[in-house]
């Protein structure tokens, strides 16, 4: 397309694919984390809140010119989207770029369930089957799916999914009109910027700024990140993988929602391999799915690995007959518990298990609402561990601080499950989805970031940011910032 770019959003149907496998453990991932809130009742410094997400009553629709458009509550919902973020960049645009900032030239909405040739063009080629977002150079033009992919977003995130994916695109025609990225900048590179800026206006969104939309920094945020995890390069092994993985895509939003434009702009590829580090990306065999099934014996590989990862003496007893051990001094929570008066971590084995098994594929899906599989049971197993970590440190286990620092603890460990830290005798190692897998968790129910009762803060935004400052920057990072 002589040289064009047409950005997607990421690849319409997402399947599920991420894991464990028996092998080596790693070393701590090092870093910098980026800013630090001390308060665990905020959200990157602004309040929680858990008034309304969306569309905001009374306000007059804009009044875009666009290709295509259906008077459908989506084409209404996309254009209020788009005129809110022109209206950001015309603010954002002079303090960050050279010159004056220019609308997009055009805007496409289409129907991908239409019959050939009914629909309109967009970036050179026929919208009929095209289930996503997009933004193209080639004409300077930003385009959406009305009849399958927006919806769907709607059903299973709310309104301000289609908010974030239109921020999203428009990060990239910031991108081509400011020049910021050429031609040989690497494709992640531009997609982790375009996930920052719309994080930047999500912000701007949740302090009140936008004239069509609120958003609640609890649930509503919660459901903006979880959209990002479920458009995530789901095939670490594919070569048309160039979005991000889920961790890495909420990463990028969250350093936009709470550092700012200038911060996305600095993102680039050495940024993006630093935060990476000894992460895995890819699978060795391309048959390999990652997965390991949750047992007796694979969770005792996991405990036996954490003791070697952050060792605690004495070790916590680990029983395997349920997660209600009668524990005198702290809530029981299923599938898994920790007692601190006997040093116990309870397992319903069967409901663990039954928590870390991968979703069915599902062709009718069009995006998937958690991201499942087996580390998603793991990591809960880890967060009950820590418990005994911060127990044995003379921490206090029943209060907000307590289940960040588990996430954020939990992280660490993970980190340290990588595949290249050089440690023949682990029983087990980190594979590429598993940090997606524990994300998402975190935004839905959050029980990996909770206290010894099963307390957790509301905001999914600060469980996730916790087990990120803990991958990223190692436990002295949690222990200061969780002090």
């Amino acid at each position: 397309m002589d040289g064009a770019r047409r950005h997607r959003f990421a690849s319409p149907v997402l399947a599920l694919v991420c894991g464990l496998t028996l092998a080596a453990c790693g070393s701590v991932v090092t870093g910098t984390p980026v800013s630090i809130y001390e308060d665990p009742f905020t959200v990157a410094g602004l309040p929680v809140t858990d008034g309304p997400s969306g569309p905001r009553p009374g306000v007059s629709h804009a009044q875009l010119d666009v290709v295509g458009f259906s008077g459908s509550d989506v084409d209404v919902l996309a254009t209020d989207a788009l005129d809110d973020i022109q209206k950001f960049w015309r603010q954002q645009y002079p303090m960050l770029f050279r010159g004056e900032f220019t609308p997009v030239r055009r805007l496409v909405s289409w129907d991908a369930s239409a019959a050939p040739g009914e629909g309109p063009v967009f970036c050179g080629d026929p919208t009929d089957g095209f289930v996503n977002a997009g933004y193209c150079s080639l004409d300077d033009s930003i385009g959406w799916d009305r009849g399958i992919l927006m919806p769907a977003m709607v059903d299973a995130f709310g309104p301000m999914s289609v908010v974030m994916v239109l921020a999203h695109e428009y990060g990239h025609a910031v991108q081509t009109q400011s020049g910021a990225l050429g031609d040989d900048d690497p494709t992640i590179v531009a997609e982790q910027q375009a996930d920052c800026y719309a994080g930047a206006f999500m912000r701007h969104v949740a302090e009140g700024d936008s004239t069509h939309f609120s958003l609640n920094t609890s649930d509503g945020l919660n459901d903006v990140l979880a959209a990002t995890v479920a458009v995530r390069d789901e095939d670490p092994g594919d070569p048309d993988s160039v979005h991000g993985s889920a961790f890495e895509r909420v990463t990028a939003a969250q350093i936009g929602f709470t550092d700012g434009v200038p911060a996305c702009a600095a993102i680039d590829l050495q940024d993006i391999e630093t935060r990476r580090s000894t992460l895995p990306r890819e699978f060795d065999n391309p048959l390999d799915t990652g997965e390991l099934p949750v047992t007796r014996e694979t969770l005792e590989a996991f405990a036996t690995t954490f003791g070697d990862i952050m060792p605690t003496s004495p070790a916590p007893t680990v029983d395997y007959s349920g997660a209600d051990t009668g524990c005198p001094d702290a809530t029981a929570t299923e599938p898994v518990s920790y007692c601190p008066a006997t040093n116990t971590i309870g397992v319903s084995v069967d409901a663990l298990a039954e928590r870390g098994r991968p979703a069915v594929d599902d062709d009718d899906l069009v995006v998937p609402v958690d991201v499942t599989g087996d580390y998603g049971a793991y990591v809960l197993f880890l967060s009950r561990y820590v418990l005994a970590v911060q127990n044995q440190a003379g921490q206090a286990l029943d209060d907000a601080r307590a289940g960040l620092r588990s996430a954020c603890l939990a992280g660490v460990v993970t980190a340290a499950l990588g595949p290249s830290g050089g440690n023949p005798d682990a029983a087990v190692t980190l594979s590429p989805g598993d940090l997606d897998e524990a994300v998402s968790g975190l935004l839905t129910d959050g029980l990996a970031a909770s206290d010894v009762d099963g307390r957790t803060v509301p905001s999914g935004f600060a469980r996730v940011d916790a087990f990120r400052w803990g991958v990223l920057g190692g436990r002295d990072s949690c222990d200061e910032r969780f002090r």
